[in-house]
């Protein structure tokens, strides 16, 4: 990845839909010393996402586009290009971005994304996994490209599922380890 390190933290933008969970845990990577990104802006679909509420508690700047067109995805190129955003993180983002606004962003756009990939694409990872039998579910870091949760993948972390699990319970341990996963490979690619 073509990102310069050194004294000058990445410019990050993180895009959420919800409550924002994976953003804390990126905020407070962000706050290491020997973090490589700087999280510049806070993006949302949703201006109802309770993730939001940690713009004025970092004091990041935050906006939030309806993404329903090409037009509303221009504002928010632009937006990114204003503030000199090189990465994009997404955390729990519900919107899939267009062909155009992935190659506007080339190779720095990262999504994690709560299974096994290529297993389980798109929702309802965690019943799928359950309904499956499945011995493992878990979560992955991934680049993200034109196709649906198939971008090359960054790295995973396992998660056993146990006997009496349910999809809830197993989506609050896959997150505990997605709070993890999501740093290190942030690590991982900006220090190729």
């Amino acid at each position: 990845m073509a990102l310069s390190t050194g004294s000058n933290k990445i410019k990050t933008a993180i895009f959420i839909s919800g409550t924002g969970s994976n953003l804390k845990s990126l905020i407070k990577f962000s706050e290491l010393k020997k973090s490589p990104i700087i999280i510049k802006m806070i993006i949302s679909n949703n201006s109802k996402a309770k993730g939001l509420k940690y713009s004025k508690i970092y004091k990041i700047k935050k906006k939030v586009f309806d993404f329903k067109n090409s037009l509303s995805e221009k504002k928010v190129i632009n937006e990114l290009k204003e503030n000199n955003i090189d990465l994009i993180c997404l955390a729990g983002f519900m919107k899939i971005l267009s062909k155009s606004f992935i190659n506007n962003f080339k190779g720095k756009i990262l999504n994690i994304h709560p299974s096994l990939l290529p297993k389980y694409k798109g929702l309802n990872t965690h019943e799928k996994a359950i309904k499956n039998n499945d011995k493992y579910s878990g979560c992955t870091v991934h680049f993200v490209n034109s196709k649906l949760d198939s971008g090359r993948i960054i790295n995973q972390k396992k998660v056993r599922i146990k006997k009496l699990d349910t999809p809830k319970t197993l989506a609050k341990r896959v997150l505990m380890q997605e709070h993890k996963l999501y740093p290190a490979a942030i690590m991982k690619i900006l220090s190729l």
